[in-house]
């Protein structure tokens, strides 16, 4: 095949393509039909399958039970500081485990890979008795600083800058006089950010969806949306249209920031990979 031409898909190409389209859109389709209906509904022999627009009424609901508009605040400012903390430090750590001469150098490239396989639940006590002597439990810093920096994070631009940004680069700021951060920043952050990119969805989706270390320091008077949502399902029978429209709406912020920055994120990827 000659370089530039575009091969054509095959109808089979195009039928796998229609099926992994409906398997990852019918969840997120059903939610919203399950958060049109009451439970009755949801529970007959033949449940519906195009959405009301009651879920206006039971997103109300929702809203009138749980602190969802604080805890999706919250979750935004979390996820936000988190994610840009963490592109940050482990872009700086992995550019330093890459490009930097010092010693024990891959020794502790090796302890930080290693923290990957000791568990979280492990590390809660402790932890949190740190975050409460330091008089943060309780706040939205107990649950931003913690993560600020992850293993996988500095393991992943570490490898990415080894491959992606050439030595010849690096020496050459060097020779001209720059200063370690000077290169970093010049040299660098612009060749790796698409893997600054993919670093980033992956940090910004863990921790809005996280909810094991949240439920455990903040209280329920300032909580994540994760958190906030387990105030839905209070009551004999709980709700599960209700239920649905909380989740709805949690999630709706996400699907946002997919839609505008999806093709950037996509595009870096492509680029990243053309120039690797």
């Amino acid at each position: 095949m000659k370089a530039g031409t575009q091969q054509r898909g095959t109808w089979v190409t195009y039928t796998l393509l229609l099926v992994v389209t409906f398997a990852s859109i019918f969840p997120l389709y059903y939610t919203i039909v399950m958060a049109s209906h009451t439970n009755a509904e949801m529970a007959a022999a033949t449940p519906p399958v195009l959405p009301t627009l009651d879920i206006v009424q039971n997103m109300k609901t929702a809203l009138s039970m749980a602190p969802l508009n604080k805890g999706l605040v919250n979750s935004v400012l979390v996820s936000g500081c988190i994610t840009v903390g963490t592109v940050f430090f482990c872009t700086l750590a992995g550019f330093a485990f890459a490009k930097l001469r010092f010693r024990w150098s891959n020794l502790l490239l090796g302890l930080c890979v290693a923290t990957m396989m000791v568990p979280m639940q492990m590390g809660v006590i402790p932890l949190y008795m740190m975050m409460s002597r330091l008089g943060l439990a309780g706040h939205l810093s107990s649950v931003i600083l913690p993560t600020l920096v992850t293993a996988f994070g500095v393991f992943f631009m570490r490898q990415y800058i080894a491959q992606a940004v050439p030595d010849e680069l690096v020496e050459a700021g060097w020779v001209d006089g720059a200063s370690p951060f000077r290169v970093f920043f010049s040299v660098v952050v612009p060749a790796v950010r698409p893997a600054m990119a993919v670093l980033a969805m992956l940090t910004f989706l863990t921790a809005w969806n996280d909810f094991f270390w949240p439920i455990i320091t903040l209280s329920s008077q300032n909580p994540t949306i994760q958190v906030a949502f387990q105030s839905l399902a209070t009551g004999y029978a709980p709700q599960q249209s209700v239920i649905m429209a909380g989740t709805l709406y949690g999630t709706i912020p996400v699907l946002v920031v997919f839609a505008l920055l999806g093709r950037q994120i996509v595009g870096g990827i492509m680029q990243g990979a053309v120039k690797g």
